[in-house]
C-alpha cells in the first residue's frame, strides 16, 4: 500500500494485480511497461536480511517451500522479460521508515529512467549541409 500510495502521489498511473501477466504483479505500470513485486522478506526468502529466518520447526517443509517461491519468482520474472517488460522488487524490509524515502525515491528514479531509455529517438547526424540549403542561401541574397 506505501508503494501505490506513493506511486499515485507523484503521478504513476497503474493497475493492481494484473490477472494476465505471469505472476500477478502487484503493480503494473503499462506506460512503462514496468511490473513492480511488493515481496515480503519472509515468504520470498530475502537473502541476507534480518526479517527472514527459517522457523525451527519443520524446517525442511519451510527450505522447501521458501525455495520454491524463490524459483517461482525468478521463473516468472524471466517470462516477463521475455515478454519485453521490466520487473523491480521491492523487499518489505526496504520500506521501514527509516529506509523508506530512499527507496521511493530510486523506484520513482528508475521508473522515470526506464520511461526515458525505451521513449528515446536517436537522429542521425548530418554529415554535411544538404545542396538545398546552399540554394536557399544563394535566393536569399
Amino acid at each position: 500500500m506505501i508503494v501505490r500510495k506513493y506511486l499515485w502521489k507523484n503521478g504513476f498511473r497503474y493497475r493492481v494485480n494484473n490477472p494476465r501477466l505471469p505472476g500477478h504483479p502487484d503493480v503494473v505500470l503499462r506506460r512503462y511497461r514496468t511490473c513492480i513485486f511488493v515481496n515480503g522478506c519472509f515468504w520470498h526468502g530475502h537473502d541476507n536480511c534480518m526479517h527472514f529466518k527459517l522457523p525451527k520447526s519443520h524446517m525442511d517443509f519451510w527450505k522447501q517451500k521458501i525455495m520454491r517461491n524463490k524459483q517461482r519468482d525468478i521463473n516468472e520474472q524471466h517470462q516477463l522479460a521475455r515478454m519485453g517488460w521490466h520487473c523491480i522488487t521491492v523487499w518489505e524490509c526496504e520500506l521501514t521508515p527509516s529506509r523508506r524515502e530512499a527507496t521511493l525515491n530510486a523506484l520513482a528514479f528508475t521508473l522515470n529512467h526506464i520511461f526515458l531509455k525505451d521513449n528515446s529517438r536517436t537522429y542521425k547526424p548530418l554529415e554535411e549541409e544538404p545542396e538545398c540549403m546552399e540554394q536557399v542561401a544563394e535566393r536569399l541574397k
